[in-house]
């Protein structure tokens, strides 16, 4: 296992470098110039001397290297600098990839929108799970009953529902009509957790948009449950387990649900790195402060070095929960080696 990690990782090296070199040369050759957000009254000459100064000018690969070693090299050691409270070789000196709209570290401000993200995102892929697989088990092996038939009708209603339709059906219904929750989350809140006012607050703001966001990741999740436990219910290895004489829980859910969460792992592997990415159409709808607001903007306002950082970020969360999906296929399936 440790091996079969260490090439993993190894392998992982060259393609985040092949997949940088893919994100940096489309962006670069997407129209878009940090110039062009300037008045018209700034000379030539300015204009200029201000690409110049930023390294528009520099040949593709002079340009694409220098970007590698922000991301790889002075990001990373930025990280640890502010993780431990140290400072590793010269801080002071050392360059940064900065927005262009808004001049600032690109980083931090990928670092001030991410817990609004995580609030809300994270919630509701955890509920999603903790609701879907079970639903998922007991429709299987319930096959056709009532609970079958009810649990596939709404996780075809959730998985069909864009959350664009459902967000503003939930807004138009409990913010507008009922008047029970508010209509936008409000970003700039800050939780004081010795103020039941502040906790209240930010659960009722939290609702809506969880809600909207665990039925749709619930309803994919059941539906790809209940097919893999079907696949798995009417094997030999489950007539053989009772056959021995295992009680009925026992063979479901250490045997049957064992190898049938080999597929829901894979979905669950590439939906984490979603989690960060945040839902661009939720959080424009209940207008959340996230990462999916924040890609959104800097597409709208050309601003090349911001997409390019969040574009790799999720390139390399996409990369690492790969590896995490393959190694707990071993832990779930002990028939899978590594050696």
């Amino acid at each position: 296992m440790g091996r079969y990690i260490i090439r993993r990782t190894l392998f992982a090296i060259p393609t985040l470098v092949v997949i940088s070199l893919i994100i940096f040369a489309i962006l670069d050759l997407a129209p878009g110039d940090p110039t062009g957000q300037l008045p018209l009254t700034i000379p030539a000459e300015v204009r200029e001397n201000i690409r110049e100064s930023l390294g528009l000018n520099d040949p593709f690969l002079i340009k694409w290297l220098k970007w590698m070693q922000l991301m790889f090299i002075n990001e990373p050691l930025n990280a640890i600098d502010s993780i431990f409270n140290t400072c590793i070789g010269d801080c002071a000196s050392r360059d940064r990839i900065i927005s262009w709209s808004s001049r600032a570290p690109a980083i931090d401000i990928i670092m001030q929108r991410l817990p609004q993200t995580l609030w809300v995102l994270g919630l509701a892929f955890v509920l999603g799970t903790l609701i879907a697989i079970p639903i998922g088990v007991i429709s299987a092996y319930k096959q056709y009953s009532a609970f079958d038939n009810i649990g596939t009708f709404v996780t075809m209603v959730g998985y069909s529902a864009p959350t664009f339709f459902t967000g503003l059906l939930a807004i138009v219904i409990f913010s507008v009509w009922l008047g029970w929750f508010p209509s936008f989350y409000t970003t700039t809140h800050v939780i004081d957790w010795t103020s039941w006012d502040s906790i209240w607050f930010q659960f009722e703001q939290m609702v809506m948009p969880v809600t909207v966001l665990t039925l749709f990741n619930a309803a994919v999740l059941s539906r790809f449950t209940r097919a893999s436990m079907l696949d798995n219910l009417n094997e030999d290895y489950v007539r053989t387990a009772r056959a021995k004489g295992l009680v009925e829980p026992k063979v479901v859910i250490t045997h049957v649900m064992r190898n049938s969460l080999i597929p829901v792992v894979t979905l669950l592997a590439l939906s984490v790195p979603g989690i960060f990415a945040g839902a661009i159409i939720t959080e424009q709808i209940f207008r959340i402060n996230g990462i999916g607001a924040l890609l959104i903007t800097a597409i709208g306002q050309s601003d090349v070095p911001m997409v390019q950082t969040l574009t790799f970020i999720f390139a390399v969360l996409i990369v690492l929960f790969n590896l995490i999906a393959d190694v707990t296929y071993g832990l779930l399936d002990p028939r899978i080696r590594y050696d």
